[in-house]
Parts: structure tokens; sequence; C-alpha cells
């Protein structure tokens, strides 16, 4: 199975994954909060809440993009971040977080960049200002997975750390 990701804040950016199949589909609210804060709790960042007005917005993108399953950002409606992930096959919440997050490595905090690979999915997930998030999730026609959370306020400006 292939995994693709792709983040929207104020720097947008494009990333591939492959691993193995993913036997399982978590997809609830909880699923996607544990990840969040289980990765904020990490570095220090308060929790990040649920929102369902966020969670329309997701939704409703991610219905658009059913049709073709692409990674191409909504463009958060101008007031939302935005982490994408996708998959040729079924992807579960947990897992599109867990992908984003695994980045960690590649962030410097220092240097407040990314080193050896792309980290601004994982700022964006661990973004101290990020108080509100919203995910979904759709099979696409062609078989494949469409995730897509929103962030409220958006992260990832340029020359700001995370936390």
């Amino acid at each position: 199975m292939e995994l693709w990701k792709i983040s929207f804040g104020m720097l947008c950016v494009l990333g591939f994954v492959s691993v193995a199949d993913v036997a399982y589909a978590q997809n609830s609210q909880a699923d996607y909060l544990n990840e969040h804060n289980a990765a904020r709790s990490r570095v220090g960042v308060a929790n990040i809440v649920w929102d369902s007005t966020v969670a329309a917005f997701a939704q409703n993108y991610a219905n658009q993009r059913r049709g073709d399953c692409k990674l191409i950002h909504s463009g958060g409606g101008g007031k939302y971040g935005e982490n994408l992930a996708g998959s040729s096959g079924d992807l579960s919440g947990k897992d599109a977080v867990k992908l984003w997050v695994n980045e960690k490595s590649k962030y410097d905090y220092n240097s407040n960049s990314c080193v050896g690979g792309e980290c601004r999915h994982y700022t964006q997930v661990v973004w101290r200002n990020s108080v509100r998030v919203g995910c979904a999730k759709v099979r696409c026609n062609n078989g494949g997975t469409f995730i897509g959370c929103n962030y409220d306020p958006p992260g990832n400006y340029v020359g700001r750390r995370p936390y």
C-alpha cells in the first residue's frame, strides 16, 4: 500500500511514504485526538480539542476529493491549517496522524527547520496556538483513502517555533 501526505499552513509541502498494509481502521474523534495529544504532550503543549465546525469543513473538503483522491489543499477557507494523507488502500485516522508525527525526527528545534526531510506536518500537529482540530476520512472511488485534518488557528508560520 502506498501512503501520501501533505501539509498546509503558511507553508505548503508534499511528501511520499510507503509502508505495509494497515490491518485496522480507527476513525473516531478520539483516535485522531489521542494521537495529536500524545505528540503535543511529549513537547509540553496543551491538548487540542475537537471542533465540530472545523470537522465539518474537513468532511466537506474530503467529500470533494472522493472522485480523485488527490492530495490537493483546500486552502483552509483562509482560516485553517491543514494536513492531508492518502493511501492506495485503507488508512486509519490514527495512522494518518502517526505519519505526520513521525516527522519529528526531521525537526530541529534549535534552527527551527526541517533537517534531512519533511517536518511541517509534525509542526502543525504540535503548533501550540492551534487549539481546535477537525478531521475527516473518505474512501475514494479508486479504492484509496483520503484523510484531512484542519487546525484552528493555523500554524507553520515562517520564522515562528511551534512550541
